[in-house]
Order: C-alpha cells, then structure tokens, then sequence
C-alpha cells in the first residue's frame, strides 16, 4: 500500500449496529447482523472502496464484539480492500492476542490487515475484562508501548505496572505487512495527537460533531510532534471518521438517514447526559457543507469529502454508513454509490489538482 500524504483512500465504518428498527421496531439478531457485515465487505471490495473497519464494542446493541473475527470472515472472499478494527479497545485488552489476531487476519488476506488503537469512548469493556477506570489513560500508554514492541520483534521482552512481564518470548503468527500498521484513534484530543506524532503512527479523527475544519489545530500539532520527534510530517497519514449515508437524491439520503440516526443518538445522549433531544433541526444543519454529517447524494457527499482533505489534509475517509439500524438494501445500495459515484468524483478531482 502506498503510504505517502499524496493517495486519498475512503471506505466503511460501522459498530455493527444491532438496535431496534426505528419504524417498526424489529430488532436484528446479531448472527443476521455479522452476517451482513460480511457482504458489506465484499460489495465494498467489489466496487473499489479502500478501506472497511468494525469498531468494537460490548454492549447489547452492537455485535462487534471481536472485529478480527469477522474481518477475517470476509478476507478470504475479497481482493484489494484493506481491514481494519475502528476501533480495538487496546486499554481493555491483551496486546498480545490482539497482535495475534491481526497478524492471523494479515495472513488470511495477504497483508490488508490494521489495527486501529483507542483508549475507548464506550467503556462497557473495563469492568467486563476487571479493569479500573481509574487506569484509564496509563493501561492505554502501557498497552500501546507493549503492542508496538510486538510488532517491531519477534521475540519481545517487557514489563509494565498492569500486565504480567514477557522474558524473551515469540509472539506468532507473525504479519505479512512489516509492520503491522497500527493506527491511533482519537476522538479530538489533545494528548492522543502529540503521542500519535511523537511516535510517527498515523491518526484517525472521529469527527461526529461540530465543524470538521474545527479539528485543523489538532493536525498541525500532530505533525509537530511528529517533526520534534524527527518523523517527516509530509509521510504521515490522516483519517477521519464520520456518520454519513448516500442516496440517489439529498432529500432522499436525509430522509432515509435521519431515523436510525435520530434513534441512537438519542439513546447514547440519555447516557452521556446530553441534555436536549437529537432534532431534526439539529441534523439538518450537520448536513450542510461544513456540517460533520455526510448525507447527500454522490456528488454532494465527495464535495463534502473533497472540502474536508482541504481544510485537513486527510488521506483515508471512513463514512460510517448505518447510525442505529438501518434495511440492509438500504446500506448496500449507500455503499454501492459510495465506490461507484463518490470515491470516483473525488479521485478525479484530486489527480486534476495534482494530488
């Protein structure tokens, strides 16, 4: 895979959402859900998108619970696409076995594995896994300090404060790819850009809200972390994830997006203490062109995407598809115009600019 700040590669995210339809109130199995998950990874695959990744999440409304398990599921039916978590909950786990299982994942698909590490924003998996919260922000710089001395050597040796010492063991399978990419995931911190630079690691920005340009601060003080530390800025890559759907009209992608999103956002604001309602008001102005929602119709949605490299400079796009539960032809068909229509509209315009 080229990894230079010139490529421009966009793709799929998704929780696997497995929450009540919001019309008639028919919840999905999450065997039918992972199910789906897989033949949206193989369209994608099919109509030239770059990227699918699967956040992981332990609660009863999402089934992705093991990312690598259903990545890897779909690996040996697809070609080109690259698979990713989005993300792993690194802080929750074993870096280790989370190793282990991309780098399984990296063999099964021939070196398209990743690994997106976060400290996590749903913290259902700390007490699951008898973790303390208070450990938060130091499991998170263990683990990772861990993941990549994994990655880097065959044989590892390491202590930490939070997990058994490893004396001069081998870690197998190894990955394909050399290295295994690991990316950081934030949620627009501070702390998680400076450490992604000084460690020279791409970053992927989860932009749900507010004005994406808004994030334009946190990316200069990556890449100056990055050059403190002696990485090039120019070789880093930037991602950005955000809710969004494509339809064959604007008005008809808003009105099809609109419930399940309105659905879960409601739920997820009622846990987080939100306050006010998810509106359609409020939808309404993230879907305008410098809102964070991507909802439009194919040309809409690429100007949206080609607007945010500009202010941003990202090179990866993850359009997370289905907010809250959605009919599987409907996020098939958002995904089919995804590759066909958007990721063609933007890649012409790019090479005419040079990029």
């Amino acid at each position: 895979m080229a990894d230079t700040a010139n490529t421009m590669e966009i793709g799929i995210s998704t929780f696997l959402e497995a929450t009540p339809d919001p019309v008639t109130g028919e919840v999905i199995s999450h065997a039918e859900r992972l199910r789906h998950a897989v033949e949206e990874i193989v369209l994608a695959d099919q109509v030239g998108l770059d990227v699918y990744g699967i956040g992981e999440h332990h609660r009863v409304d999402y089934a992705g619970t093991a990312p690598a398990v259903v990545l890897a599921a779909a690996a040996a039916m697809t070609k080109k696409i690259r698979l990713t978590s989005a993300v792993t909950v690194l802080s929750s786990d074993d870096p280790v076995r989370v190793y282990q299982a991309f780098s399984t994942l990296d063999g099964i698909s021939n070196g398209r594995a990743e690994i997106m590490a976060g400290r996590g924003s749903f913290i259902e998996s700390f007490p699951l896994f008898g973790y303390s919260l208070d450990d938060y922000d130091e499991l998170f710089e263990e683990k990772l300090e861990l993941l990549l001395a994994i990655r880097a050597s065959e044989k590892v040796t390491w202590r930490g404060g939070h997990r058994p010492a490893i004396d001069n063991l081998g870690v197998y399978p190894r990955s394909v790819q050399s290295p295994l990419p690991v990316w950081i995931a934030s949620g627009g911190n501070a702390q998680s850009a400076v450490r992604a630079g000084m460690l020279g690691l791409p970053i992927a920005f989860a932009i749900i809200g507010g004005m994406p340009e808004s994030f334009a601060p946190l990316v200069t003080l990556y890449k100056q972390a990055a050059a403190r530390a002696g990485h090039d800025p120019a070789s880093l890559r930037i991602a950005t994830h955000s809710h969004g759907f494509v339809g064959e009209t604007t008005e008809q992608a808003a009105d099809l997006f609109f419930p399940s999103t309105q659905a879960q956002m409601n739920v997820i604001g009622r846990e987080r203490g939100w306050g006010q309602p998810y509106s359609r008001a409020s939808y309404d102005a993230a879907r305008t062109l410098k809102g964070a929602l991507y909802v439009g119709d194919p040309e809409y949605v690429a100007e949206k995407i080609l607007l945010l490299r500009k202010n941003l400079g990202v090179n990866r796009f993850f359009l997370h598809v289905n907010v809250g539960t959605m009919p599987h032809r409907e996020v098939l068909r958002a995904i089919e115009l995804l590759g066909t229509k958007v990721a063609p509209i933007v890649r012409k315009a790019l090479a005419a600019n040079g990029e």
